[in-house]
């Protein structure tokens, strides 16, 4: 008896050049999960750095693989790391797309990519190979022949050094793509939380146009419907809508304003 292996949509819609559009759910919940598949996102971000469960911790992890796995949405899963170790953990465990965080130099990327393929640079990868839930515990067909293609590693660019080095990153080989953190980036630019800041700006451009020209996808947050259609507009092919919390925030925060009009 042998196991399919799932199609990663989200690499897919990259490397056709196309966009995709995700929320970040800080509820870690599988229902929500579910649901944002329901409602036809392309991504939901799972960010294990500044909170959620344990990476290390298989079972609360597996339960939001499944609950995506039930409508095809696919959880793009920030590490709390560059380790390698955490890297084919999470890729044993089911996780196909990750990012890492607060890289600065190329040699530190193309050590994380090379941990997540059996195959790199027309040599040898560093991935383990066993049966481990993403092969389906041994069942999947064609495991190792197709795991490298589903598999999407990107990084966030969100410190001084990054953007400095940001045309050494891009020159990794089978790099997925990179994220832009304009709020990490305050901090490092010595302008905490002003991400309207001429030095932030600055250092965004350099990143988005780097990536658009060197033919690597580049993602970012977006700050309303005008902000998400212009960075499409602009060559970013990911874009986070926003977040759970920030979703219920808006709305009963609009109730509450609709009930002050109503008593007026």
């Amino acid at each position: 008896m042998n196991a399919s292996q799932p199609t990663n949509d989200l690499a897919a819609t990259l490397d056709d050049g196309n966009v995709a559009f995700g929320i970040l759910d800080n509820t870690y919940s599988p229902t929500l999960m579910e649901f944002y598949g329901e409602l036809g996102l392309d991504f939901v971000w799972i960010d294990l750095e500044h909170g959620g469960p344990d990476p290390w911790n298989a079972g609360q992890i597996e339960d939001l693989l499944r609950a995506a796995e039930r409508t095809d949405v696919e959880p793009l899963v920030r590490l709390p790391s560059t380790d390698p170790t955490l890297v084919r953990k999470s890729l044993d465990l089911g996780v196909r797309s990750l990012f890492l965080p607060r890289v600065e130099t190329a040699e530190e990327v193309r050590d994380a990519v090379r941990s997540a393929r059996f195959r790199y640079e027309d040599g040898p990868g560093d991935r383990g190979l066993a049966s481990p839930r993403a092969s389906r515990w041994g069942l999947a067909d064609e495991y190792v022949a197709t795991s490298d293609d589903e598999t999407l590693v990107g990084v966030t660019i969100e410190t001084k050094e990054s953007v400095e080095n940001i045309d050494d990153i891009l020159a990794v080989p089978e790099l997925g793509f990179v994220f832009i953190g304009p709020f990490d980036l305050s901090v490092a630019l010595g302008c905490p939380g002003e991400i309207d800041h001429p030095d932030v700006q600055d250092a965004v451009e350099t990143v988005r146009s780097a990536a658009v020209d060197a033919g690597v996808p580049v993602g970012g947050l977006g700050f309303g419907m005008d902000d998400v259609n212009e960075k499409a507009a602009n060559g970013y092919q990911m874009v986070n809508l926003g977040s759970t919390t920030g979703a219920i925030k808006q709305t009963v925060t609009g109730w509450f304003d609709a009930d002050e009009r109503n008593q007026n």
